[in-house]
């Protein structure tokens, strides 16, 4: 009874085996199986390779939302150098609720506009990551990954004493404004207040020494942070006329950026630019000089760079190794059965038929039988 139990239980427990018995000849070594495997196992380890690499890497993710913060002042980054002496121009901030903000910030310091070999292959190759940035807006994630590791954007100072005498005037500092649209303008004379607004003094400036040729070596807005080009950094502008205007319509959008080396709150911008010369007699009316018209955007932008989970590249790699094994037995599978085919039909291989010499041996030991059996 016992044994009878016992041969009840296993013949149950190999029912429930759900995993099926392959014939033996499966498992037989040959050429093509092995060429197959090589195969399999060289591209198991080449997918998985590169899967590393993508694992590695890291992308950047944006979110918007609503921008509740109004209270606190926006920075301005300026280093603006414009072709004038410092005594003949001003520079300072009116804001749309006309709340002039004082320029105590900004220093005036008097140099030469042109620049030295060593400062234009600087200046050109600035502008031609503009040029990049430009068309491919994707290496603007690229700029956010290695901040603190690029080179920094300012304009490398002079390797050696200029002979002739400063013909311009460096505006560089910071201001904080309120986070309303306003204006920051360069423009002949020094700012004064007034109880409507505020003026220049500008009655005591000749028209010929006008020259609002500028260059923007760096403008940005919030916390200044290394590597990040900006899209006004490098811009030069040479005047054809000693009456004329340039403007520069920014909007500013605050931003967020969260990354594995630094957490910081900035701003990005967009520019718009235009530039005409002041004719009163043609009808194009206006002030000489450089006028930078901002606006903040109302929405806000979180910037985080994120990486895939461990345990998303483990199941990646288990799906290649599968996915893998699957595909080349099924193809081996196929192969196999095609080539069997076109053998059967054409009768090669196992499926050629025997030779003659073979049939001809049996049909000679026929008779000899037959002569044995007539003579017993």
């Amino acid at each position: 009874m016992r044994r009878l139990s016992r041969k009840k239980a296993l013949n149950l427990v190999k029912e429930l085996d759900a995993f099926p018995k392959v014939p033996e000849s499966y498992v037989e070594t040959s050429a093509s199986g092995g060429t197959v495997s090589l195969i399999a196992f060289t591209a198991m380890a080449l997918l998985a390779f590169f899967e590393f690499f993508v694992y590695r890497d890291t992308w950047m993710s944006y979110e918007y939302e609503v921008d509740k913060d109004y209270t606190s002042k926006l920075r301005i980054n300026i280093d603006v150098t414009v072709a004038m002496r410092c005594q003949f121009v001003g520079a300072d901030v009116l804001d749309l609720a006309e709340t002039m903000v004082a320029s105590d910030g900004l220093q005036y310091e008097p140099v030469v506009f042109d620049l030295t070999p060593q400062q234009r292959i600087w200046h050109r190759t600035l502008m031609l990551i503009q040029n990049r940035l430009r068309e491919e807006h994707a290496l603007q994630d690229i700029l956010f990954k290695t901040l603190l590791k690029g080179a920094p954007t300012a304009l490398p100072p002079r390797e050696v004493s200029p002979t002739q005498s400063p013909n311009a005037c460096r505006i560089h500092g910071h201001l904080y404004v309120n986070k309303v649209a306003g204006n920051f303008h360069i423009t002949v004379g020094k700012a004064i207040p007034h109880p409507r607004g505020h003026a220049h003094l500008a009655a005591l400036v000749s028209h010929e020494t006008y020259n609002f040729s500028h260059r923007v070596d760096h403008l940005s807005f919030g916390e200044e942070l290394p590597g990040i080009i900006n899209p006004l950094d490098g811009t030069e502008k040479v005047c054809i006329d000693h009456n004329q205007m340039f403007q520069y319509f920014i909007t500013i959008v605050p931003t967020k950026l969260k990354t594995y080396k630094i957490s910081a709150d900035t701003h990005q911008y967009s520019v718009t630019e235009r530039e005409r010369v002041i004719n009163h007699a043609a009808g194009s009316h206006g002030v000489s000089g450089i006028f930078m018209k901002y606006d903040i955007s109302s929405l806000m932008v979180t910037v985080t760079e994120q990486h895939m989970p461990f345990w998303q590249f483990l199941v990646r790699v288990c799906g290649i190794i599968g996915g893998i094994f699957s595909t080349t037995g099924m193809l081996h599978g196929l192969v196999g059965f095609c080539v069997d085919i076109v053998c059967c039909r054409l009768k090669l291989g196992v499926y050629k038929p025997k030779e003659d010499g073979i049939l001809d041996e049996h049909t000679s030991q026929t008779p000899l039988l037959t002569e044995a059996n007539e003579q017993e």
